[in-house]
């Protein structure tokens, strides 16, 4: 009231001058008023509510460093602009000596001794892990700025996690990787839970963008130099060249240091880093930093903001200040800073709504067991205040130095980062977030298809984008399996060498192999290694040759071989180089010797009926259309009718029959008659046969080459014969050339992949082999290939034309028959209307006389059509002098007309022409 009451008393006489005595007298007030506020505020501060806060890190490491001076900042700062809160935080600080133990013992004192509220650190993710346990039976929140694991929110719901989730990391490096088309990576990672909580995540990251973890390199967190160099030499002769490196950071410099000493940050190589490495990448000695040239980070995205930049002008001073930049104390500062000065507003903010309704300085607690099954014997308490400490923390939301702050299932949430790029100097070149993937700027919104990163330099100071692997110089040849035949050698035979000991290959498949290999943009030294037995032998089934390749026995599988479902489950197959399909072989029965009456054959019963009948029916329109102009429709009765029928006959005489017809067309009927079918040994249609068609064991029969397979054709059934043969279509283009004339292929075909070569899965070979055989395909080196090994298939009739059935049926012909019968009826109808309107005359006499018996005036039409149509065409120049005459040589012909008795009726007048056949 006094300060409302000096304020009313200036702004009263501020419109006039006042004298010396009045303004030494507002003076005095003043002073007096500033001495009452300060009174006031001290009284206050004196009845501010303490409450403990420990903090847990390793007072000599960096994060350690940066994390308490960060601290003490936030401390000052924040109550210096809240000065009106009730509540402060007092810090208890405790050295974890860089141990999990010391760190859970620290907390454990700080919890049961100190009786903190909440505990900030520790600053590792192998300690935190023991320290969130104590928090989670003592309700303490615990509030870690540095631990990434994201096992640990699981653990306990009394932590939080101010750091990015690892989940979001894994989704990013997956970017890059799809970016660039990389197909395999390999992690090098600590041997701790840090090291390890990211390799679920990065695994199915890098699966849902088809890319896979040809290997996984754990190092041990105390390894020495030599096992660090001797990791990486094993590196160095896998194929995958593409790695990413999750490790402490005293392990990743020693990692750089060593891989740039052996050669392994030259071009070629891809290093990729995760962020706590990319975060501290502006305090790394330029020694460290030069080993790094051409390594992509992933990088924590700070917003840059002003409130930002006075943190950052006030920590430098302060640092100056306190510390010699030049001396082994300076602490650079990186996001993990900016990460415990919000985690210290969020606590102090969450701690002054549960305490600012109460008078204690620390919580009551309840006694109770640590755990039921400790055999420590100690007790810890539990505090009251935890679970609302907890919900006040999950409620907070502010805008801090790193950026917005909202905590979800204990997990900050910040998910954007930047890929950064080492070289000279680091650089940015593009940015990661969830929804829009890689893109160059935080403005630009893109699919995370699109490589929409800016230029980079990789490793080599190569700007050529790495192919992700290589075939190292140091390692031996590929070990390319092969199967041994006994016959269809065209595809793969292999031959012993007695003068050279070695084993020399050769086959339409090998041509192919090697063929691709020629046309990929780098050289591949390989082996081939016969698939056989010390004693020639074949080693096993074409299932055991690929198995061998799941089992790292042979690098690859160059043959035959069938691509299937089945297979490609464990290993990984190269494009078909071959045409696919299975389909039916039977044999051919000429119809011309053993059958007389093969020429009904081509047609059913009800489609032979109905053509008859059309036949008929299409004879008597045409004598009907052709009788009265044509003479050779003319003439007596008999010689007409023997003129149609053989015009509607004739069709069938000259008709083109089938010769050659399959023995058996349908699938069902061999099951039915239990019939035998053959198939090739050691081929995938056996299982077919058994599982998707239903025959049984005993009906097949098992042959080795196209000679045996013939063989089995020509034998009965009781001496083992076969009624068909299912094969594949490449090996067809052997049998048919020989046997053409003997079998032809019917329904059903059933599809299958074709022929590949075989592969480890995510061999980086299978997608530039591929892409070499569409390139021999193309140039048409394939064609050159198969008529060296199969020569021309002219000779034989199409293997595509396939015989489905017998006979055709009606069915197969109604839409021809409807035409044709509308055709047909439509110009008889035509034809007879105009025979009626040129003959109108006749029709009109009829009325004349309704005596006249119908079947008279059939009589007569019918011997007016059996006249010849002088006016057609066809007797226009016999009859043309009489066609002249016609008009006025009209006369009237005395027709009697005989009534159904017999007896003069009437008279009807016609022309001489129209009597000329009466």
């Amino acid at each position: 009231m006094f300060i409302n009451f000096m304020k009313k008393g200036v702004m009263n006489n501020s419109k006039v001058f006042m004298s010396s005595d009045q303004s030494l007298l507002i003076v005095i007030l003043l002073v007096v008023c500033l001495v009452i506020k300060s009174t006031i505020a001290e009284e206050n501060n004196g009845r501010k509510l303490g409450v403990k806060v420990g903090v847990v890190v390793d007072y000599e490491s960096w994060l350690g460093k940066m994390g308490l001076r960060s601290i003490d900042m936030a401390v000052s700062e924040f109550y210096a602009s809240h000065a009106d809160y009730r509540t402060r935080l007092l810090i208890h600080t405790r050295d974890s000596n860089n141990d999990e133990i010391g760190a859970a013992a620290t907390a454990l004192d700080l919890i049961k001794n100190v009786q903190v509220e909440a505990i900030i650190g520790p600053v590792k993710s192998t300690q935190a892990a023991f320290v969130v346990d104590l928090g989670e039976k003592a309700k303490v929140p615990v509030i870690s700025y540095s631990a990434t694991c994201s096992s640990l929110s699981i653990k306990s719901s009394y932590f939080f996690q101010v750091t990015q989730k690892q989940t979001s990391q894994a989704e990013a490096i997956s970017s890059i990787v799809q970016a660039y088309g990389w197909k395999q990576v390999v992690p090098i990672y600590i041997n701790n839970g840090y090291g390890e909580g990211l390799i679920p995540f990065l695994n199915d990251a890098l699966q849902d963008v088809g890319c896979r973890m040809s290997y996984r390199s754990v190092i041990s967190s105390s390894a020495s130099h030599d096992q660090i160099l001797k990791e990486l030499y094993k590196l160095m002769t896998m194929q995958t060249r593409v790695f990413v490196v999750h490790t402490s950071i005293s392990l990743g410099t020693e990692i750089f240091t060593k891989a740039k000493e052996i050669g392994m940050m030259e071009q070629g190589y891809v290093w990729i880093v995760t962020n706590v490495m990319s975060n501290f990448l502006s305090l790394l000695h330029s020694d460290v930093i030069d080993s790094m040239q051409g390594v992509i980070g992933i990088k924590t995205y700070v917003p840059g903001t002003n409130m930002l930049k006075g943190f950052k002008a006030r920590w430098k001073n302060k640092f100056q200040q306190n510390n010699n930049p030049t001396t082994h104390d300076f602490v650079g500062l990186n996001v993990y800073g900016l990460w415990a000065y919000d985690s210290v507003q969020a606590l102090a903010i969450a701690v002054e709504n549960v305490y600012n309704n109460r008078k204690e300085t620390s919580s009551l607690r309840n006694v109770t067991a640590f755990s039921a099954n400790s055999t420590t014997g100690f007790q810890i308490g539990v505090s009251q205040n935890g679970p609302k400490l907890h919900k006040a923390l999950s409620e907070v939301r502010f805008k801090g130095l790193a950026g917005g702050f909202r905590l979800v299932n204990g997990e900050l949430q910040s998910k954007t980062f930047e890929i950064i790029n080492v070289g000279k100097k680091v650089k940015r070149v593009g940015f990661w977030r969830p929804k829009s993937g890689l893109v160059k700027s935080l403005e630009t919104n893109t699919s995370r298809n699109d490589t929409v990163l800016e230029s980079v330099v990789w490793p080599g100071k190569s700007t050529i984008v790495p192919k992700g692997w290589e075939v190292a110089t140091n390692r031996k040849k590929l070990r390319i399996g092969v199967p041994k035949k006994e016959y269809f050698k065209e595809f793969v035979a292999v031959k012993h060498d007695s003068a050279t000991n070695n084993s020399i290959v050769t086959g339409y498949c090998i041509d192919v192999f090697e063929a691709a290999i020629k046309a990929l943009p780098y050289n591949v030294d390989y082996d081939f290694i016969p698939f056989e037995n010390p004693n020639g032998s074949s080693a096993g089934t074409y299932e055991d040759l690929v198995d061998q390749v799941y089992y790292k026995t042979f690098d690859a599988v160059v043959g035959d071989t069938t691509i299937t479902a089945k297979r490609s489950k464990y290993v990984d197959f190269t494009l078909p180089y071959t045409e696919s399909g299975v389909s039916m072989i039977v044999p051919l029965r000429d119809g011309r010797r053993k059958n007389a009456w093969v020429f009904v054959k081509p047609l059913t019963r009800d489609l032979w009926v109905t053509s008859v009948c059309f036949f008929i029916f299409i004879g008597f329109v045409v004598w009907v259309l052709e009788h009265r102009i044509n003479d050779d429709f003319r003439g007596p009765p008999s010689y007409q009718i023997g003129t149609t029928f053989w015009f509607s006959f004739s069709t069938i005489i000259f008709a083109h029959i089938q010769r050659l017809q399959p023995t058996v067309t349908d699938v069902e009927q061999l099951i039915k008659n239990n019939e035998r079918v053959g198939c090739k040994r050691g081929s995938f249609v056996h299982g077919v046969l058994l599982k998707s068609f239903g025959f049984n064991e005993s009906q097949l029969q098992i042959y080795k080459s196209a000679e045996e397979c013939d063989e089995l054709f020509s034998k009965k059934k009781a001496d083992g014969g076969i009624a068909a043969a299912f094969d594949e279509y490449p090996y067809m283009k052997l049998f048919f050339p020989k046997y053409c004339h003997k079998y032809t292929m019917v329904e059903p075909r059933f599809k299958t992949a074709g022929f590949g070569f075989v592969f480890p899965k995510g061999s980086p070979l299978v997608s530039d082999v591929s892409t070499a055989i569409l390139t021999i395909t193309e140039d048409k080196t394939m064609n050159s290939i198969e008529y060296k090994w199969f020569g021309s298939q002219t000779s034989c009739p199409d293997l595509n034309t396939q015989v489905s059935s017998n006979s055709l049926g009606l069915e197969s012909f109604w839409g021809l028959f409807l035409i044709v019968g509308i055709a047909s009826f439509s110009s008889l109808m035509i034809y007879v209307a105009m025979f009626f309107y040129q003959h109108r005359k006749i029709l009109r006499s009829f009325d004349t006389d309704p005596k006249v018996s119908i079947w008279r005036r059939i009589c007569i039409v019918m011997r007016v059509f059996n006249q010849k149509d002088s006016s057609s065409y066809t007797f226009e120049n016999s009859l043309s002098g009489f066609r002249d005459k016609r008009a006025q040589d009209m006369v009237d012909v005395d027709v009697d007309v005989v009534d159904d008795e017999g007896s003069p009726n009437s008279s009807i007048t016609t022309s001489p022409s129209q009597t000329a056949h009466i």
